[in-house]
């Protein structure tokens, strides 16, 4: 797809623009989207829009970012547009620094879970209806960061996949942790429909912003090619974001969970789901540990 084209037409030439995500390297999908930042310090949500048959999703950057968990969204980016350099210069620097950031959003993830964990704990006791959703968000977690710090930029369409390859040590061996909380084997067709249906629905309260046409490609691709387990943890992954996005109102909207049930096919065993959040909060300690130590 020409992009620079893409850009003319939608009157983004006054600032640098990048090419990120999957379709900056070789490893995507068909059905992957083009993810675009347009470096123009904008506070804006970001805008799926359908061209050529194809999603470009735009989001805004800064070239002062200095959160390690977008930067890291930049690492191996392609540039579109770059009159002035700056984007080159800052490409560099991020390329000088991409092991501190990996392992410094790796960090950040593990400590995200562990708070989810401790939610999920409280919620237990207190008999919170979102206490499942709360695990489950611990474990996307700590999928995020052993991505992290396998150097690869976690991302849900293509993060069992990717960690399906990664060598066996002492971080890649929580992996296991991970694929048995969220469930990824009873991943069949008619339950990834009605998870799908359902993480559409969340999408669309949460995002409100297109985002679920993407959402339903991708599971279309999934299908067709076989792929129940990676479809299976794509929308969890999803419904994660989504949830993370709301988290500090999660609790005023207790209607939410009718549909949270569905998209996060939660399991209502509270001694399973108390046996899980153990297992994930000691995964964390342990690469937490091994991090300190290193």
């Amino acid at each position: 797809m020409d992009l620079r084209k893409f850009a003319d037409e939608q009157n983004l030439v006054n600032f640098p623009i990048g090419l990120g995500g999957c379709r900056a390297s070789n490893s995507f999908f068909d059905a992957c989207e083009y993810n675009i930042t347009i470096f123009d310090d904008k506070l804006d949500a970001d805008k799926i829009i359908a061209y050529n048959d194809n999603f470009v999703k735009i989001h805004h950057g800064s070239l002062k970012e200095k959160k390690s968990k977008v930067l890291l969204q930049y690492d191996g980016m392609q540039i579109i547009q770059d009159e002035s350099w700056e984007l080159r210069m800052f490409l560099s620097k991020i390329k000088e620094k991409r092991l501190i950031f990996y392992k410094d959003y790796g960090k950040n993830c593990l400590i995200d879970s562990i708070f989810c964990c401790e939610k999920s704990k409280e919620g237990i006791k207190t008999s919170n209806v979102f206490s499942a959703c709360w695990q489950l968000c611990a474990s996307y977690f700590l999928s995020d960061a052993i991505c992290a710090l396998n150097f690869c930029i976690p991302g849900p369409s293509h993060m069992l996949e990717m960690m399906r390859k990664f060598k066996k040590n002492q971080i890649n061996k929580h992996i296991s942790i991970v694929t048995e909380n969220v469930g990824i084997e009873r991943a069949i067709p008619s339950l990834l429909e009605r998870m799908l249906k359902s993480t559409i629905g969340f999408s669309d309260l949460v995002e409100n912003n297109g985002h679920s046409k993407i959402i339903h490609r991708k599971y279309d691709f999934f299908i067709k090619n076989s792929m129940l387990s990676d479809c299976y943890f794509y929308l969890g992954c999803i419904n994660k974001e989504n949830f993370i996005r709301i988290k500090d109102t999660i609790d005023r909207k207790p209607d939410l969970i009718h549909i949270l049930k569905v998209a996060f096919d939660i399991e209502a065993d509270s001694n399973l789901l108390r046996q899980q959040v153990e297992l994930v909060q000691k995964s964390d300690n342990a690469i937490l540990g091994s991090l300190s130590g290193a």
